[in-house]
């Protein structure tokens, strides 16, 4: 995601009680008492409890806690199907609790479409009819939504399917549908509700791996439920943790395996194999030196003996990296007037989010730093192999 990360969503002071007197509830949250002694004292649940969070545009921000712990009422009163109590929902400047019924089936339309844990697929309808169905309950006439059902099911991997009916596909295929007939809408807005929950483990990978890429394709803005910690790791951009209706810590994967916010998170976090966990960035450094592609030889020379450095990374005015030159290479450099043709464009790179464990074959084929660099191949800093080391037993210490 670009360091300028537009909001697509903002809740803030969001809470819902469940029973007939809110008030009295909410009061006892005031004074510091608990969801238990509040259900003790006024007969009142407290669902969830002054919820602030944002979900920015493109990303896809996991709500995850245990069974109890307010994740899919929270979904819910995002768009309404559960009526918040109090607090502040704004996505593209409406404020959702503040709509009139006509308002809000509007903003419905525009904005959401759900995935659910069970299919939810009509199972007399072909493939491409349950795909289209959100499309056909709009009045949108049978071509157009022929059209955005089938590229949906391209999307999904489902071309060739769409004259099928349900009981012919496997339980992956049939989230796949559910994931299209979402797309086919439209919305702005995908909310995931332990879509993946029911299916078995290797179709559940199969299923987040294609969701991951299929993020990377359309940068649709993803709000998933799970309760499952490795699930939330492998898909996430960021997490949202709640523990008794009340959010616990909000952050990447890494920052809360890395950094947990209290007891409560470590214990949540505790058995995860960290060194499947930490990436590039955890261990990354910043560039010492970097020289340009217009450099000579000499200079070239002269900023590695300023710093110390064996070798040197070439970037352009970008700061595009464009690969690495030697020491060795520029000493026997005679005649030459830039460095562009002693560049090494063959040098070892990653992005920011590969795994620690990766890197160590790289080191093992070339022994120079190995660069990191961004969506635009510009060069972010450098890991070298002590790095790694100390950053993967500091993992196994906390293991």
């Amino acid at each position: 995601m670009s360091d300028e990360k537009a909001i697509k969503i903002r809740v803030k002071g969001l809470t819902k009680v469940f029973g007939d007197n809110p008030e009295k509830a909410i009061k006892l949250r005031d004074e510091g008492y608990g969801r238990t002694e509040i259900l003790k004292q006024s007969g009142q649940t407290l669902g969830l409890s002054n919820i602030d969070f944002d979900v920015y545009e493109g990303e896809l921000l996991v709500i995850m806690g245990l069974s109890g712990s307010g994740k899919s009422t929270l979904i819910r009163c995002l768009n309404r199907l559960i009526e918040p109590t109090e607090g502040d929902i704004v996505i593209d400047g409406e404020n959702i609790p503040t709509l009139d019924e006509k308002a809000l089936r509007e903003c419905r339309r525009r904005h959401f479409s759900m995935v659910f844990q069970h299919f939810a697929l009509f199972p007399h309808r072909s493939v491409r009819r349950n795909a289209e169905y959100g499309l056909e309950v709009r009045g949108v006439d049978s071509q157009e939504r022929h059209k955005k059902a089938d590229d949906a099911l391209k999307q999904v991997g489902l071309e060739g399917w769409e004259d099928a009916m349900p009981s012919q596909l496997s339980g992956g295929m049939q989230q796949r549908v559910g994931l299209a007939r979402a797309l086919a809408n439209d919305a702005s807005v995908l909310l995931m509700d332990e879509a993946f929950s029911a299916l078995d483990p290797l179709i559940k990978r199969e299923m987040q791996q294609e969701l991951i890429e299929l993020q990377e394709r359309t940068r649709k803005t993803t709000i998933f439920i799970t309760h499952d910690l490795d699930e939330a790791i492998n898909i996430a951009d960021r997490i949202v943790l709640l523990k008794d209706g009340e959010v616990v810590q909000i952050g990447t994967p890494e920052q809360i395996l890395t950094a947990p916010a209290d007891d409560y998170v470590a214990r949540f976090v505790e058995g995860v194999d960290m060194t499947r966990i930490l990436t590039a960035e955890a261990a990354m450094k910043p560039v010492r030196a970097t020289a340009r592609d217009d450099d000579g030889p000499r200079t070239a020379l002269y900023k590695m003996r300023e710093n110390s450095l064996e070798s040197i990374y070439v970037v352009d005015s970008e700061r595009r990296l464009l690969g690495i030159v030697t020491a060795e290479q520029l000493g026997k450099a005679e005649g030459v007037e830039s460095i562009r043709d002693l560049v090494d464009s063959d040098c070892p790179k990653v992005g920011p989010d590969e795994p620690l464990q990766a890197l160590f074959g790289m080191f093992e084929q070339r022994n120079y730093p190995i660069a990191v660099i961004d969506e635009q191949a510009r060069l972010k800093g450098v890991v070298v192999r002590g790095a790694v080391i100390e950053q993967l037993a500091r993992a196994g210490d906390k293991s």
